[in-house]
């Protein structure tokens, strides 16, 4: 249980209510045991009215009506208890589920580009809600259960004791056999149960994926070898999934087994204990009920313990992703507020999962305001420059500074919070139009959205929508075309109002007359604005302060439009290669 002890610190969180819950489950225990005693001593008076002829009918019936009383109000109350018990231990196993899943959720946040690129959503999905719904039942259930069933064994037992020594040591021979089933059973779970949650999760990255990639799927006629994997797949987890139960399947039978086992102790040694005349019949009754008390406690021992074992595989599960460093790790904090100049003084990074270098010994820098173009060939390094000033990934050597500073003390949310950022391949929610361009500013006003939307030239195609800016976006944007996802997202970073604007090859998708458009109305709009933009057209990038031209992660042209021009070197053969495209 190592695993789990990751979990200490949320028990201790709500460790009053826990101990509320054991007192209550104790005081349960406790009124449902005068239903044995009761009962015992009934048949006991019965037994010796008519044997003895102790005492009078009368005083039978009255002691009857009594114990009758006192069984249904203890039942009653032990009853509500019950409700009590679960009220307060399995709310807090939802408490527990509900902080660890915010937890797994806000680390997964803070986590790098790297971390999203070696793991699989569907993965990621199935550790945040399958394994935590496991380790739910490990705090709630599990705990409940193991606290009832240890009040009532130690209750029990110290009363069967107390009545007849001799009669409960045979009574208990079965335990240690029970104990020695339940360890050896335990280990072949928790290693199945391991086995069956990576089995979920390769089903759920696969359907994830499936569906992501549907119109790939249909496109090229591939629904036969889908679902021919997904068959493999689902077998595959059928046949571990079979393991692990056929394992659980022999707790129930064996508790059963052992159970009655002890009843067919009880009633021979019992039986003979009542025939030499060291017990009473009340007491041999009172010893079958108890053990019969004992059935379900003893084979929730061996349920909790399958709930306990595949609890910590989950949670093994959970701790491996916990565990990953924070790589991008928050500054201290500048106090002053962010202008825009940014400087790169012998930046190189390096691509940890795939040892490419994209950035090289990189030096330049943008005053404040001023428009920067970056453009290169496929691999050149332009994405991963902007991503550098984002800090999504951290330079291997050299320094990046802003406004003088170096950027990694600035705080992450103050940041990004003045980079207004279009990624190349924009992502789009599954809400609508309006609110997808919102989440740039989450107070904006619909004027706002508006005036942003227009900027970026998606107005006139919105208000042509049956539902306008209420018009709900598929998932990734599917409702939509290549350029109106573009210029969405160009309209979320404008809605921002940053004082740093990337924008990451974000025109690819809208025709020539749009893309001016839209850079008229950014020149505007960016005037007092630091902006980046990176591109493979050298329309995009014309008009900027300077331009860099990158090769394999290195400036091997660096000037304004004009000035480049005259130098006849890379940027002047793609400019006429795309002259001469435009031209037929």
């Amino acid at each position: 249980m190592r695993a789990l002890q990751y979990l200490n610190k949320y028990l201790r969180k709500y460790r009053l209510k826990l101990v509320l819950g054991i007192v209550i489950t104790i005081i349960s225990r406790i009124f449902s045991l005068f239903t044995p005693r009761l009962i015992g001593n009934s048949l006991t008076a019965v037994e010796n009215f008519l044997t003895n002829q102790q005492g009078t009918l009368s005083g039978l019936k009255s002691l009857m009506l009594t114990n009758i009383l006192i069984i249904i109000g203890a039942t009653l109350l032990s009853g509500f208890f019950t409700f009590l018990m679960r009220q307060t231990i399995i709310n807090v196993s939802r408490y527990i589920e509900y902080d660890l899943k915010n937890e797994i959720f806000s680390h997964y946040q803070k986590l790098t580009q790297r971390f999203y690129k070696n793991n699989r959503t569907g993965d990621l999905m199935s550790r945040i809600s399958e394994d935590v719904s496991k380790v739910r039942m490990y705090v709630g259930p599990a705990i409940m259960y193991s606290i009832n069933t240890a009040t009532l064994f130690l209750c029990v037992i110290a009363i069967m004791f107390s009545i007849a020594p001799k009669l409960s040591l045979y009574t208990l021979i079965p335990l240690p056999l029970l104990s020695f089933t339940i360890y050896k059973l335990s280990r072949v779970i928790n290693l199945r149960s391991t086995v069956v949650q990576e089995m979920l999760s390769k089903l759920s990255s696969f359907t994830q994926e499936s569906f992501g990639g549907i119109s790939v799927i249909k496109s090229y006629s591939l629904e036969k070898y889908t679902s021919r994997d997904f068959s493999v797949l689902a077998m595959d987890s059928k046949k571990k999934n079979m393991n692990l139960v056929k394992v659980q399947a022999w707790f129930f039978p064996l508790m059963i087994l052992l159970i009655g086992l002890s009843n067919l102790i009880v009633i021979f040694i019992g039986g003979q204990e009542y025939i030499n005349g060291s017990i009473e019949i009340g007491v041999l009754a009172e010893f079958i009920i108890y053990i019969n008390m004992l059935t379900w406690p003893v084979a929730v021992v061996g349920w909790v313990t399958s709930i306990v074992q595949q609890a910590e595989a989950s949670q093994k599960r959970i701790n491996a992703f916990l565990s990953e460093p924070i790589e991008i790790q928050d500054g201290k904090g500048i106090d002053t507020d962010i202008k825009g100049s940014i400087r790169f003084e012998g930046v190189s990074f390096t691509y940890p999962e795939t040892q490419i270098r994209a950035i090289n010994k990189l030096s330049f820098s943008i005053s404040e305001g001023e428009t920067l173009g970056i453009i290169g060939k496929v691999g050149s390094g332009k994405s991963s420059l902007l991503n550098l000033i984002n800090r999504l990934y951290d330079p291997d050597q050299g320094e990046i500074f802003l406004d003088g500073n170096d950027i990694k003390k600035f705080k992450l949310e103050k940041l990004r919070g003045a980079i207004g950022n279009v990624p190349q391949n924009p992502f789009l929610f599954s809400e609508t139009i309006e609110d997808n361009i919102r989440f740039g500013k989450m107070n904006a006003s619909e004027e706002e959205i508006i005036e942003a939307a227009k900027n970026a030239a998606v107005h006139k195609s919105i208000v042509k929508f049956k539902e306008g800016y209420k018009t709900l976006v598929g998932e990734r944007g599917l409702t939509l075309s290549g350029g109106q996802i573009q210029r969405v997202s160009i309209a979320r970073a404008l809605i921002k109002d940053p004082k740093i604007l990337l924008f990451d090859d974000c025109l690819s998708a809208v025709d020539a007359d749009t893309e001016e458009k839209i850079l008229k109305n950014l020149k505007a709009y960016c005037k007092d604005k630091t902006t980046i933009i990176v591109s493979h057209r050298i329309s995009s990038v014309k008009d900027a302060d300077q331009i860099l031209v990158l090769d394999k992660g290195e400036i091997i042209e660096q000037g304004n439009h004009q000035n480049l021009i005259k130098s006849k070197g890379l940027y002047f053969d793609l400019f006429n290669k795309q002259q001469d495209e435009l031209n037929n």
